[in-house]
């Protein structure tokens, strides 16, 4: 199967696929606790790229950074699927 003749839906399929394929044969426990930690401190960076603060309001700025950004997505998904169920297509 050649990737860039698949569409959205046929890729986001294969990926699915292709993870109950390796959670099937590995414990999924360490990597997502390793990716879990990474993007956490992708937001820790984001709200002190000097690492100036005290680590107590670091972790607290970064879970507010982190409920925001999973606010916005929520929101962007709702509109999605308004947009996609009035006929809109859902782009933006």
């Amino acid at each position: 199967m050649v990737s860039q003749n698949l569409t959205q839906e046929d890729r986001r399929n294969r990926a699915r696929a292709a993870a109950y394929a390796k959670h099937a044969q590995h414990d999924p426990l360490p990597t997502v606790k390793k990716a879990n930690q990474a993007f956490i401190a992708s937001f820790e960076a984001k709200v002190d790229p000097q690492n100036e603060l005290p680590p107590k309001e670091r972790a607290r700025r970064a879970r507010m950074a982190f409920k925001a950004h999973m606010a916005s997505l929520a929101y962007r998904s709702a509109r999605a699927r308004r947009e996609k169920a009035a006929g809109g297509g859902g782009h933006g």
